[in-house]
Formats: structure tokens, C-alpha cells, sequence
């Protein structure tokens, strides 16, 4: 019966494209200090030619790092179709579609008007990066030593989508004050033009709740953004290997691994969108109001409102993710960072499943 169990429950993950290998599991050692050293069930042991071993203080903040620049890069470059879109999500009489959001913004602005908000984009997502991918990484190895090695090949599908929800909910409050501050450039005509003029104007007005009145909003779409992100992007993954490339991922280049990684990225984004619009465009429209909850400014939007501007940002979004996935892949291509093949099933967990001798 027990085997029986753990098979299905093995077959019925939807998602099977894990981010690490398993490993057999052995006794903690001593180090020459007398402590015991820590084995990680779901590490893969470090190979030759890495720069260092996956889990370490060195590992994670080198993918903080890819993190900054994957997310502070990205949303930077498309500072202008994300000013349309907010635009068209808090004046849809004004800014009808993407062709027409640009001929206003250009006409009323000038060219430099599309840059509005870079700055606050910027630093903003920067550190939204760092918290996302960097801890991501850290508890994605703290959820795998709480389930033990089995557990964690039979639910890693839950493990990812666990880790990345909790690194999300800390990066939003990193990036709750930015974007307050981005959204109330972009959408208030004559607030205020830069960031220096911006956060003292805010604060004057609201004190430092101004900053973060946004976070719940924040939470609700970019948690379930950052799940489908990560879990989609893996399943992705794991199709474009099976059906589209012509060979295993172990005979492909490192660049061509890379474009994989942009492909799946690309797809993955799409349905990101998708999940998280309705939460951005209340986002929008709650920053550019003052004294407004996000409940009411729901219900005042209504069930064709929220999807206002979800073309633009499905490009948005897309282009985003896909670019972000190949600059923190290429982050640690650079680095040399562990990047440790799909897990294979435990010794331990064959023998339940009658699947060896």
C-alpha cells in the first residue's frame, strides 16, 4: 500500500523540473573544530571547475547579485510601455491602447517624457531582485532540510513554490516604497518630475505611509506572479528538452542552454501577467490616489476594469521575464556557479517503491 501511495503521488506533481539534484544523505562529520558539518539533501555536491559550492555564503550572494541585475535592468529598459500601461490602467478615456498611450505621452511630454520614473524603477527593483532570487535560493535549502530528502523529490514542485512566495513577500517590501514613488510620477501630471522631488513631497504629505499603503496590493500581485514565474518557467524548461530541443541538456552548449532559458522565460512571462494584472491595475490606481483602500478602489474598477492595459503589460511582462531568466542564468554561467542537473529519484525511495533489487 505504501509503495502504491508514494507512486502516485510521484506521478501526479503537474511540475517536474526541479532547480537541484539529490543526493544520497550521510551521517554529519566533524570538522577539525568538533562541529558537525551540514549535509544538504537537496545539494548537489560541487563539480570541478565551480567557483564554489552550491548553498554557500559565496553562492548566495552572487545570485543576489544576478538578482539586481536581471530585475533592475529589465524593468529600467522598459520604463516607457510600463508608463503606458499605468497610464492606461488609471485613464483608460485618455490613454485608449498602447499606439495611443505613446502619441499622448510624446505629444504632451516630449520624447524624455517616456523616462518618466526610471529612477524610482531602478533602485526600486534592484533591490526587489536581490530579495527574489537571492532568497529564493536560501529557502529553497531551508524548506528541503525541513522535508528530508524523499519528501523533497515527491513534493519539490511544492518546494519551489513555497520558496518563492516567501522570498516575494520580503521582496515587495523592498520594493513598495519605489513604487509608490514611480506610480505617482507616471500618473499625476505636475506632482513631481524626478525622485529627489518626489519623496520629500510624499512624506510631507502622508508621512512614511505614502511608501508603503501599496504593499498588500504589491503582495497580492507579485506573489502569485513570482509562483507561476518559477514553477512555469521549470515545467517550460523541461517541455522545450523534451519535444523541441534535438538533443539532452548535457550535450548542449552553455549557449544554448541560454536560449532555451530566454524561450522558457518568455512563455513563463506570459501567464505571469496574466495571474497578476488585476492586483497591478489596483496598484496603479491606489498610488495615484490618496485616502483610497485597495478594497474600494476594486470595487470601483469593476470585473472589465481590472484588466484594462493587459496587452501591454503581457509584452511587458514577457519580455521582462524572459530577459531576466537569461541575465541571472548568464550571471552564474559568469561566475561559474553550480548548476546542478534535474534530481534523480533516492536510493532510499526506490527500494519503497520496489524499483530496485
Amino acid at each position: 500500500m505504501y509503495p502504491t501511495v508514494l507512486t502516485q503521488l510521484a506521478r501526479a506533481n503537474p511540475f517536474s523540473a526541479p532547480l537541484f539534484s539529490l543526493q544520497k544523505v550521510e551521517e554529519p562529520q566533524q570538522n577539525l573544530h568538533g562541529q558537525r558539518t551540514r549535509t544538504l539533501a537537496a545539494a548537489a555536491t560541487s563539480e570541478e571547475g565551480d567557483s564554489c559550492e552550491f548553498g554557500s555564503q559565496k553562492y548566495f550572494v552572487l545570485c543576489g547579485f544576478g538578482g539586481i541585475l536581471s530585475c533592475g535592468t529589465t524593468h529600467t529598459a522598459v520604463v516607457p510601455l510600463d508608463l503606458v500601461k499605468c497610464r492606461m490602467q488609471v485613464n483608460p478615456d485618455k490613454y485608449k491602447s498602447i499606439g495611443n498611450g505613446f502619441s499622448v505621452t510624446v505629444r504632451e511630454d516630449g520624447v524624455r517624457g517616456l523616462a518618466k520614473g526610471w529612477a524610482p524603477t531602478f533602485i526600486g527593483y534592484s533591490m526587489q531582485g536581490l530579495c527574489k532570487f537571492g532568497f529564493y535560493e536560501v529557502f529553497k535549502i531551508v524548506y528541503s532540510d525541513m522535508l528530508g530528502e524523499e519528501n523533497t523529490y515527491l513534493w519539490r514542485t511544492s518546494l519551489y513554490l513555497a520558496a518563492s512566495a516567501s522570498a516575494e513577500f520580503f521582496a515587495d517590501i523592498a520594493l513598495a516604497p519605489m513604487e509608490a514613488v514611480k506610480v505617482r510620477i507616471q500618473t499625476q501630471p505636475g506632482y513631481a518630475n524626478t525622485l529627489r522631488q518626489a519623496v520629500p513631497k510624499m512624506y510631507g504629505e502622508e508621512g512614511i505611509w505614502a511608501f508603503y499603503k501599496g504593499v498588500v496590493p504589491l503582495w497580492m500581485r507579485q506573489i502569485p506572479y513570482t509562483m507561476m514565474k518559477f514553477a512555469c518557467f521549470e515545467r517550460t524548461v523541461e517541455l522545450l528538452y523534451k519535444y523541441a530541443v534535438p538533443k539532452p541538456r548535457s550535450e548542449c552548449s552553455k549557449a544554448e542552454q541560454l536560449v532555451v532559458t530566454f524561450v522558457a522565460g518568455y512563455i513563463a512571462g506570459v501567464f505571469c501577467a496574466i495571474v497578476s494584472h488585476p492586483a497591478d491595475s489596483v496598484v496603479s490606481v491606489l498610488n495615484k490616489e490618496s485616502g483610497s483602500t485597495a478594497f474600494q478602489v476594486l470595487k470601483r474598477l469593476g470585473p472589465k476594469g481590472v484588466w484594462k492595459g493587459l496587452i501591454a503589460r503581457i509584452i511587458m511582462i514577457g519580455t521582462l521575464t524572459a530577459l531576466q531568466w537569461f541575465i541571472y542564468d548568464s550571471v552564474k554561467v559568469y561566475f561559474r556557479l553550480p548548476r546542478p542537473p534535474p534530481p534523480e529519484m533516492p536510493e532510499s525511495l526506490k527500494k519503497k517503491l520496489g524499483l530496485t533489487e
